[in-house]
């Protein structure tokens, strides 16, 4: 009977039977995570079932993000750069009328039009004045987490609006929500705990006639530094007590990864999964993280705030890709097509995006379509010397605004990247190397496949590559979006909302 089936019929059927089977995803996404803080980079950072995922899967080494919170998080939701939604320039403050742009999709209202169960467990930090920014309005079918940028782990209350909004300083409020409503049950409870046993029930009640999208952005390792006794002890031997509760959170964030991954496989449903691990920006020195050998930390342009931990794993990555080091250029907004499209199978539509589709890439080891990587333009931000400046209103880029793109193997970098010191962990012993250049100094030039640590900078030799990249600066700056930075907002008080953070329009 099978040969009187016509081919066309044949095709359908064959089409339909990968439709049922799109593969579930699951992304998590650590909160400044630092490049020297996971167990196959720095064996004294006990992480093994994120070493074990990434030895199973593929180790993404030549992987890029932005170097802080909202702009990674903007652009992974997005597939846009921060020049063309407005968010060049610092985070999302509590007290500021913003959010990602409401015309913009998301990757999770696209993975819902594909027919995916779209979940979100953790931390938003994509604006939140209107509940129109929500996750619940943004594609998530559901939502536990907290809106703002940190807060205490158990207490869940953020203290503290906008630095530059003084009316702000004393605010203090709740920030935990089930879907759009405040909950209150749940104080006393460690954050990582919490997120892992919300995302467990999830995976444990999902209905497995749908593929499932879960995105789990941890509040770990994100200051304040705080985590069980239990797991500081595993420490005891490292003296410096920011080092060896940052470590601690780790290893507990880790645990939970090996619970969730557990969870999948006791109901069935890991070998159609695809789980993508990713850093949101390089680790904040000055909270215990290491990005150690690289150069600055978060918040910089160096690649200690930039280049960023990520791998892929899951039972759906093919056999024959286990356990490969990818070294193609991939960027955080190469998540958007990469899922939506390369994972899902779903038509992109015209859908303006700067990502590029990285799925033949990382399940078939293809070369990666992407040859040129914008970190940022931020015009608002400060010279060394100097307070934040109003958006320029320059014609053209000139080297004194904030910058740093990479074309191949060469990144430029200027106006002020912030602290390009090379910091090593204090569990190294080795002293820290601290850069000489005058504060009037603004440029800088890369070869970042022969010198990834930024040693040494051949602006003065390669002055045809700066005039090159220079020129690429100039293209981007010419199509950008002007920067969208709001005042503080006073009906953001907590205090006007039952003492909890919420929205106000």
């Amino acid at each position: 009977m099978l040969a009187l089936i016509p081919v066309a019929v044949l095709v359908f059927l064959s089409a339909s039977n990968v439709y049922a089977k799109q593969p579930n995803i699951v992304f998590i996404l650590a909160d400044d995570y630092g490049f020297h803080d996971i167990g196959y980079h720095n064996p004294t950072a006990k992480t093994p079932n994120l070493d074990q995922l990434a030895a199973e899967g593929v180790r993404l080494e030549n992987y890029y993000v932005q170097p802080i919170c909202t702009p990674t998080r903007s652009q992974l939701m997005s597939g846009r750069y921060q020049i063309h939604t407005g968010l060049q320039h610092g985070i999302i403050w509590p007290p500021q009328p913003h959010c990602l742009p409401l015309s913009l999709p998301t990757m999770a209202d696209k993975l819902k039009e594909a027919g995916y169960a779209t979940h979100a467990v953790g931390k938003w930090h994509l604006g939140m004045y209107k509940k129109a920014c929500w996750p619940t309005q943004r594609g998530f079918d559901s939502y536990f987490g907290y809106l703002t940028g940190s807060e205490d782990y158990y207490s869940h209350r953020r203290a503290f609006g906008m630095p530059d909004y003084p009316p702000s300083h004393k605010w203090s409020g709740l920030d935990l929500r089930e879907n759009e409503e405040p909950t209150w049950d749940y104080r006393g409870n460690y954050s990582t705990f919490l997120f892992v046993d919300r995302a467990k029930n999830i995976i444990s009640n999902h209905n497995k006639t749908m593929p499932l999208f879960l995105y789990l952005p941890f509040q770990a390792v994100h200051s304040p530094l705080e985590v069980p006794q239990k797991y500081k002890d595993i420490y005891s031997n490292i003296t410096d007590k920011y080092r060896q509760t940052l470590l601690g959170m780790v290893t507990c964030m880790d645990e939970g990864v090996g619970n969730i991954t557990q969870q999948l496989k006791d109901e069935g449903l890991w070998d159609d999964t695809v789980v993508v691990f990713s850093t949101d920006n390089g680790g904040q020195i000055l909270a215990g993280g290491s990005n150690f050998p690289l150069r600055g930390w978060k918040g910089s342009l160096w690649d200690g705030g930039l280049h960023g931990v990520g791998f892929v794993s899951g039972g759906a990555i093919p056999e024959k890709r286990r356990g490969n080091v990818n070294l193609g250029l991939i960027h955080v907004t190469d998540w958007f097509p990469t899922l939506v499209q390369g994972v899902a199978g779903m038509d992109l539509n015209g859908t303006q995006l700067d990502g590029f589709n990285q799925w033949p890439t990382i399940s078939q080891g293809g070369l990666s379509p992407r040859k040129e990587l914008l970190h940022n333009i931020d015009p608002m931000f400060p010279p060394k010397t100097g307070k934040r400046r109003l958006p320029s209103s320059s014609a053209a880029f000139n080297s004194t605004i904030r910058a740093a793109l990479r074309v191949g193997d060469w990144k430029i970098i200027t106006g002020n990247p912030s602290n390009g010191s090379w910091i090593s962990p204090p569990e190294d012993g080795t002293p820290s190397v601290h850069p000489n250049d005058p504060d009037s100094k603004h440029l800088w030039l890369f070869n970042i496949r022969e010198d990834p640590n930024e040693y040494f900078d051949l602006s003065d030799v390669r002055s045809d590559k700066v005039k090159e990249l220079l020129g690429r600066l100039d293209y981007y700056y010419q199509g950008a979006v002007p920067v969208n930075y709001p005042d503080g907002d006073p009906r953001s008080d907590p205090a006007l909302h039952n003492n909890t953070w919420s929205s106000w329009e």
